[in-house]
Order: C-alpha cells, then structure tokens, then sequence
C-alpha cells in the first residue's frame, strides 16, 4: 500500500499578510490568493509571526504591510530580515469602505490591509537605512527642543504680564541676553511662591538651552562627515540655507532621486496647493495639509532669509505681494528655493546668485 505524501507545500504561491500593531499584541489577518486563513492575536514580535507562516505555509512568498506610525520601522527591517517581504505604507493611503470606516477595530484594520495588499492597492512608503533613521532623530530632537524652548519663554512672558512686570526699556531689545536673565533672576515678588515659580522656569529654561547647544555642536561634527559633507557644502551655497536647515534637508529626503520631478518632491514636503473640483467647478484650496511637518516649516523660514540675500527671490516676492497676502507669497518663494536645493544635489553644482529667478 503506498504512503500518501501529507508534507504541505506552497511553493510558489503567494501568503498576504495584514498587521495591525500595538503596544502589547499584533492583529494579524492571513489570506491566500483565493479565501481567508485566519485573523488572530499575537505577541508584538516579528518571530511569532515568521514561525507561524513557515508551519502553516511552507515554501511560500510572505508578502506583509503594516501602517506607518508610532512603531517606525524596526518591524519591517525585522521580518524582510527573515524572508518576509514586508512593505510600510501610509494610512491615509489605504482603500477603506464605508462600513469599515463606521466600523473600525484592529481587526477590520488588519483585514482591510491584506485585502488591499492582495489587490495592489498599496503603495510602499520609502524605508531609509537604520543609520538615516538615527541621523534624522538626533535632527528632529533638537528641532523639538527648540520648540520647548520657546514655550517655556512664553510662559516666562505671561507670568511677568500676570503680575504687571514689564521689561525696562534698555533690555526692550536684548530679550533672553544675560542681562535680561539676571534681571529675571534679581526680580522681587510679594511672596515665596512667585518667586519659586520664576525660578523653575528659568532653571527649565536653561536646561533646554544647553541641551540645544549639545545637540548643535553633534549635528554640526555630523555634517563634516560622510555622507554628509559634501552635500552641505552645496545646499548651504543657495542663500537662505544653514548648515543646520541643510542637515534637516538631508536626513528627512535622504535620497533626493527617490523622487521623480519637482512637483513628487513638493508633495512630500507639503508645497502643493489642494483642490476641491466637481463637475465643471474647479477651487484650489491653499496649500496641502499633507506634509513633512520638519520640511515645511525649515523652508518657509529659509524662504524669509532668502528674500533678504537673493536679488532674484527678492524682485519676484516684491512682485507676487503686490496681487497676494506676503505669507501666500512666501509659500511660491519656498517652492523656488526647493528647486534650486534639487538643482544642486541632482547636479552636484554648487549654486551662484544670478539676475533673474
């Protein structure tokens, strides 16, 4: 009698893999090219997930997407590690019913992206290196700082205003100097309690500021080396970039020729205006809420020292203030000033101030 072969065997066949993340377990959904396998719960941990398809899918392709977020991107670094063919995409992005979207839990999200990922509905986020990734967190620390930092001034501010303080008129214009530091610091209050508030602030404020510096002097030493350097030697070229909005530049695109014109590289970073259209009706909407936060924000301030150094940026902000408001305007300058900073690192030429924009 012959032995029947039960060895289980999926060579060549394709394993859709949806994965909802959390904290404390994944919601995982399996399908195959024709039906569902199973939606269940697991630990957060890329190797329960690899040691369940090899037993139950042997020999198969894993194809695996999760949503971009909280969690980064250790996950799929992790499971393409294993022979996982992982892809990271934007939730924005993902196809999404009506009942699913009336009716959302992990579970609906995890079947949702392996059907999608099924039916090529998805498209791939751009994963950088783990080195990149370091790179742009120790950048987007300080950028974070910063803002803390400007809080707790504010917050300095409205206590002085509280309680009727005002600054004397030869520090008016030398705010957050020493001397306006020690003149907070000399300040008298009715009782302990005000004082004792000031000082907390004052403490958190300089905290920040040396936390700042440090941070500085890293992102500086990190743009003399590879590979770095030499691309901050061109970007800070073009007026209105520091090395410091060079460094933000590099570590968020990492790859300037990941995108395919001028117009893919202003989506990203947020310098597109919306559109809202039907039928014969067409109205742009300002410029796109979808962007990179960090990008936007260091381009528009860029754009401001610019008008000041470039002729040519100058001449065309004067002309388009004259028919928009100025922070209109200064969105079409950083669209300009993003042109030129894709010039110069897809041409590797240095940039020189000319006549005309």
């Amino acid at each position: 009698m012959e032995e029947k072969n039960t060895k289980l065997d999926f060579s060549g066949q394709d394993i859709y893999v949806g994965l909802d993340t959390g904290m404390k377990s994944w919601k995982v959904t399996i399908l195959t090219g024709k039906l569902e396998h199973k939606t269940f719960t697991q630990p957060p941990k890329p190797e329960v997930l690899v040691s369940y398809l090899h037993r139950h899918f042997p020999g198969a392709k894993y194809q695996c997407v999760y949503e971009a977020g909280y969690f980064g991107f250790w996950i799929h670094d992790a499971l393409r590690q294993q022979g996982v063919n992982c892809i990271v995409t934007h939730p924005a992005d993902v196809p999404t019913k009506n009942k699913e979207r009336r009716n959302r839990n992990d579970k609906v999200d995890a079947r949702k992206l392996a059907r999608n990922l099924r039916n090529g509905e998805l498209t791939a986020l751009y994963v950088p290196p783990r080195k990149a990734l370091e790179d742009r967190s120790l950048v987007r620390t300080r950028m974070q700082m910063v803002k803390k930092r400007t809080r707790c001034k504010n917050q300095i501010k409205a206590l002085l205003i509280s309680y009727g303080y005002t600054t004397p008129d030869e520090l008016v214009r030398s705010d957050w100097s020493k001397r306006f530091i020690q003149w907070l610091e000399e300040l008298s209050f009715q009782w302990e309690s005000g004082r004792q508030t000031l000082d907390s602030l004052l403490e958190e404020l300089k905290h920040l500021q040396g936390s700042i510096a440090e941070l500085t002097q890293h992102i500086r030493q990190l743009a003399q080396q590879e590979p770095y350097r030499k691309q901050v030697e061109l970007l800070t070229s073009i007026p209105g970039i520091s090395t410091l909005t060079a460094m933000v530049f590099l570590t968020e695109v990492v790859d300037i020729n990941r995108f395919r014109n001028l117009d893919h590289l202003a989506s990203y970073v947020g310098l597109v205006p919306g559109e809202d259209s039907s039928g014969d009706m067409e109205r742009t909407t300002g410029i796109s809420r979808r962007r990179n936060p960090y990008l936007r924000n260091i381009l528009i301030e860029s754009s401001w020292m610019a008008v000041r150094k470039d002729p040519a940026l100058l001449m065309t902000f004067s002309k388009l203030s004259k028919r928009m408001p100025k922070n209109r305007a200064i969105v079409r300058i950083a669209r300009k000033l993003l042109s030129r900073i894709r010039y110069v690192l897809k041409n590797q030429e240095a940039y020189e101030i000319c006549v005309v924009s």
